[in-house]
């Protein structure tokens, strides 16, 4: 049972429940719980929350920080709630089993100061994109130092491209971010093989990425050449 391999839970020295996505059976009630139920294991047994004395916890879904943070200081008993995602191979978190009159007091405070919040995460929020559109600036930079005769404009679309956030593109590596050179060739290469070449023409034709690639290999190196000139 997955739900059983509490080594691959790191939770510290947390009660964990598991939401199950089998059907299960409380060892000592024998209640039946269906996929999404939750339960808890001890001693490699699962138990039904009422067996395992959590029943009167109320769930807290994640997803709102600082009310997450504030309930479960205010609650005497709490428990993580933990999914196994067969997509990444691991458990992850769902949100937190707290005490109900903790959760309306963390609900409570967080209403009161809701604004000063916001008005702290919106700074936030701007900080990081100043940061970004420094680093993309500087990423462009990077394109026209190595390529001096890259087109007008060219460099900052493919500094935009390259480093748009949470893309996993190459301008987000971390050797990206030191502005190594082999980032930056990939990041231009990827440029000039979709814009100056028949590459994508080619892969809507079928064919294979591979051979796609080759094909155009040339006329990417001769790009590339011409940019590298001032």
């Amino acid at each position: 049972m997955q739900a059983g391999d509490s080594n691959a839970v790191d939770a510290g020295e947390d009660i964990v429940v598991f939401s199950i996505l089998k059907p299960s059976v409380c060892a000592e009630c024998g209640v039946e719980l269906s996929k999404g139920a939750l339960l808890r294991m001890e001693q490699e047994k699962p138990l039904c929350l009422e067996c395992a004395d959590l029943d009167h916890l109320v769930f807290l879904p994640r997803g709102d920080t600082a009310l997450t943070r504030r309930s479960r200081k205010y609650s005497a008993l709490s428990a993580v709630v933990v999914q196994f995602s067969r997509a990444r191979r691991r458990y992850e978190r769902q949100g937190l089993l707290v005490e109900a009159p903790a959760l309306e007091r963390a609900e409570k405070e967080c209403l009161g100061d809701e604004a000063q919040r916001r008005i702290a995460r919106e700074r936030a929020s701007l900080v990081r994109e100043r940061a970004d559109m420094r680093y993309v600036a500087q990423f462009a930079e990077q394109i026209r130092s190595r390529y001096p005769g890259c087109p007008p404009g060219e460099a900052e679309a493919i500094a935009q491209h390259a480093c748009k956030k949470y893309s996993g593109r190459v301008g987000r590596s971390s050797g990206a971010r030191a502005f190594d050179a082999q980032a930056i060739e990939l990041a231009v290469k990827a440029r000039v093989r979709h814009e100056h070449t028949e590459y994508d023409r080619f892969l809507a034709r079928g064919r294979d990425r591979t051979e796609a690639r080759s094909a155009v290999a040339r006329k990417v190196a001769d790009v590339l050449e011409r940019w590298s000139k001032a």
